[in-house]
Order: structure tokens, then sequence, then C-alpha cells
């Protein structure tokens, strides 16, 4: 099977360089390719391509919320310029990920994987997009997912006590341990019900169902969660918290 492509990544260099190596191929037929999220969304609505090669961050839109403005959502291979942690976080529908800059070794691991989806029975896709609406929706269905490598963990967002940002990734922690999810914390924000997941501070999100406690430490007000995790609150987001949980 030829396999159609469309190459979307904010820097000119890396689409030029991936376009150059999946034509030089052979296994790829270059639909085309973007630097700009909202012309690739307009150009894929037009021509739907069996496989996405989509850079995650990207300015304004990035590769998830594309995704999402998709009526048709292809396979995708993630590319990234992160170093090796962050490649745990690539989620849902991802049949691979690039490390920048992308080599030809790479590369044939994804289109080999490809090759094999192509092999496998015809519902792996139609599953792979159903699997892709369950935790991107979490309004439908309450769960987010995080990736190490190959595997999958959903976790219901009901159990998620928070989110924090450290050191460019974004966690979710459930049962007290942290999970790598691939969005940030303004995309997790805008997406999440608001009347459960309230932002507290530009590195946290918090589930107001595990809020046991709100507690001035002298610096300011922090909140308490169930398992006596201690949150600070920004001093503009006190206000909006409060009125959140009715005090």
């Amino acid at each position: 099977m030829r396999w159609t492509a469309f190459v979307v990544d904010d820097e000119p260099l890396a689409v030029q360089r991936l376009v150059r190596l999946l034509t030089r191929s052979g296994r790829i037929e270059v639909a085309g390719s973007a630097t700009d999220p909202q012309v690739a969304i307009r150009a894929l609505s037009e021509r739907p391509v069996d496989v996405l090669f989509l850079d995650i961050h990207m300015p304004e839109i990035d590769g998830f919320a594309l995704l999402e403005r998709l009526e048709r959502a292809p396979l995708v291979v993630f590319t990234t310029a992160h170093d090796e942690h962050a490649l745990r976080a690539f989620q849902v529908l991802a049949i691979d990920y690039l490390l920048k800059p992308i080599d030809q070794a790479q590369l044939d691991r994804a289109l080999d994987k490809l090759e094999r989806v192509a092999a496998a029975p015809a519902a792996a896709p139609a599953a792979l997009a159903e699997l892709l609406d369950m935790v991107r929706s979490p309004r439908a269905q309450p769960r987010i997912a995080s990736r190490l490598g190959d595997r999958v963990t959903l976790l219901d967002l009901d159990a998620v006590s928070h989110f924090h940002a450290s050191d460019r990734l974004t966690y979710a922690v459930s049962g007290g341990k942290d999970h790598v999810v691939d969005e940030t914390l303004a995309a997790l924000e805008r997406r999440l019900d608001p009347a459960q997941f309230v932002r507290i501070h530009r590195s946290a999100l918090v589930n107001l169902r595990f809020v046991a406690e709100l507690r001035g430490d002298g610096a300011g007000l922090v909140v308490v969660l169930r398992d006596d995790t201690q949150l600070p609150v920004a001093r503009d987001r006190v206000r909006p918290l409060k009125d959140r949980l009715g005090i």
C-alpha cells in the first residue's frame, strides 16, 4: 500500500527535511505540507490523507488542537524536538514519534509500523479513532491518556487530583503518582470542565473534588488536597477559586 501523507511543522527547515526523506523512501506520497496549522486544517479538510506527520508544540494551535478540528482523523506520526523524557508524552493514534533532527532510520521504523497497520484487520484504524475520541473528549468520556513508549495508560479524570507543569512537561497526578500527558495546562484548562478543574497557578490546575482545605501560609493562600498535598494559589486566582468553591 502506498500511503498519502501531510507534514505539519512550524519550522520550515524541519518540513523540508522530512518531505525530502519521505520522498526518498519511495513508500509515501506526500500530498502536501504546511508551517501554519490553520493552513493545514483547511488543506486536510479538503483532501484527507492516510497519515499525518505532526509537530506537537506549535504557537496558537498545538498538534492535538489541530487534530480536534479535523472531521476525519488520520493516523499520526508525531515529531518533536524534546529529549527522551518528553517522548513518553505522545498519545493515541500515534503510530510512532520522530525525534528531531529526523534521520532515515527513525523514519523507516515509522513506515514499517504503518505497513503493519495496513496489514491489520480493517477495523484497526476505526478502533484507533475511537480511542482518540475517548481520550480527547473528556466530557463525553472522562479519561485522559498518558503514554510510555508503546504503552498507553488511560486515567479517569475523576481520579486526577491535579495537573502540574515542570521542566516543560505536564503531569497528571492520580493515586499520588505523576503521569506525563502531552497537553499544556492552558490547553487542559480550555477543554476540561471548569466546574471541576480550576487553574490556581501558572503551574497548577486542581480538581475541586480533591480540595480539603484552604490555608494561609503567611505568604498567601494554599490549597490543601485530601492527601495533604499543598499547592500555592496565585494572588489573581484566589477570588475565582473561592467563587468556584462557593466561599
